[in-house]
């Protein structure tokens, strides 16, 4: 998790030195705001992986000399049967949709979504530690 928590950090950096020079340049809210966002939304992602690093230490990613089977023992994997990372990915594409569409495909978007989410938070132990 240290190569994504250096990547993240990065990224929230960029932001914050990028908003500051468009604040000082530009009269424009809205940019300033989107800039505003994007680097709290990055450095909560950056704060987040820090954070799991901090807890779990090196994965056999981030090691050089790491043996396959190391990956294996992985308690956030899902089983190759899970229908919910394929549903929770449809049902947010067309709840984006029905924000452009209108409210009709947002609702089946909605509706599409709640399984998927059902499937993560509710997913049988089979596959995992």
């Amino acid at each position: 998790m240290k190569a994504e928590a250096w990547l993240f950090s990065g990224v929230a950096v960029f932001f914050a030195v990028t908003g500051g020079i468009y604040t000082w340049f530009s009269n424009d809210p809205a940019g300033v705001a989107a800039l505003a966002v994007s680097f709290l939304m990055s450095a909560l992602i950056a704060a987040f992986l820090w954070r799991q690093f901090g807890r779990g230490g090196y994965r056999p990613e981030d090691r050089k000399g790491a043996q396959v089977r190391e990956a294996a023992d992985r308690r956030f994997s899902f089983p190759a049967r899970s229908y919910a990372p394929a549903v929770s990915a449809a049902g947010t594409a067309l709840v984006g949709l029905g924000v452009v569409q209108g409210l009709w495909l947002a609702l089946i978007g909605f509706g599409v979504l709640v399984p998927g989410i059902f499937g993560f938070v509710f997913r049988s132990g089979e596959g995992s530690s």
